[in-house]
């Protein structure tokens, strides 16, 4: 294993078919999986949807080029499967390009090492082309934090709950991976919502930063020191659309984050 690649193994057969009932899969299903390792997951889900039926399709996308070889040895009688080499930050986007895939024609799954997570989310969230339904097996905490509602607002919440509704399906043990992880992990699921308007998108993200960059203080103060409006005029709009100037970013719902966004 490419340890700088941050990777850990999971083999536990429960855990791996919990994952798979979450994406709920079809026989005719387009899937893409991220950081496949040695495959325990591919195996998974390839038996599920050779089950379902044949006209399913599976690409695997995997940065350590060794595990690459290994993998295209290991299901190379399957042309349903297509193992691709490279960085999924990198040639996600061009794979939705070269397979023609459109929005809500495709599912997106992977045991993601921890140093990515946030990285790949954003470029999901920036996507024209989401997928149907995203599962990821990702650490506990940052599940934890993806899913928080007022009070408990933060900024990675904020940034894909714009886009998506995240629900945590369930935890994994460290136990369970090789090598073992020092963190618990946890299966989130994403249904990407298509009918949110992105167009805003640029003002929503460009707020939240500046929200979020302070949490502990007021919502009025952190708007006041960007300078995008003065003090007065900062408390008018905040108490035209029902949100109390004195209250932290951590208090904010999604619904009044985007109508906030819209004011400025």
């Amino acid at each position: 294993m490419a340890r700088s690649l941050g990777q850990h193994f999971l083999t536990n057969r429960f855990y791996l078919n919990k994952i798979v009932d979450s994406l709920n899969v079809k026989g005719s299903d387009f899937v893409v999986e991220i950081g496949p390792g040695h495959g325990e997951l591919t195996e998974v889900l390839a038996f599920r949807l050779q089950v379902l039926g044949k006209n399913w399709k599976l690409i695997t996308i995997e940065k350590d080029i060794k595990l690459v070889k290994f993998l295209k040895e290991k299901f190379s009688p399957d042309k349903n499967i297509e193992v691709v080499y490279g960085d999924a930050l990198k040639i996600l986007p061009s794979i939705t390009k070269t397979q023609n895939l459109t929005p809500k024609t495709y599912k997106l799954i992977g045991n993601l090492p921890y140093y990515i997570t946030g990285y790949l989310l954003r470029i999901l969230g920036e996507s024209e082309v989401k997928p149907k339904l995203i599962v990821f097996t990702i650490q506990k905490e940052v599940a934890q934090r993806i899913c928080a509602k007022p009070p408990k607002m933060n900024l990675l919440a904020a940034s894909v709950q714009f886009w998506a509704k995240p629900e945590i399906i369930g935890y994994i043990p460290k136990t369970a991976f090789s090598p073992q992880p020092k963190v618990d992990s946890a299966i989130i699921k994403l249904t990407p919502d298509f009918s949110v308007n992105h167009k805003p998108q640029t003002k929503y993200y460009k707020l939240i930063k500046i929200l979020f960059k302070q949490p502990r203080k007021t919502i009025l103060n952190n708007l006041r020191e960007t300078k995008i409006a003065n003090l007065s005029e900062c408390r008018e709009k905040l108490l035209k659309i029902g949100i109390n100037p004195n209250d932290r970013p951590q208090d904010l719902s999604i619904d009044q984050i985007t109508n906030l966004s819209s004011l400025f």
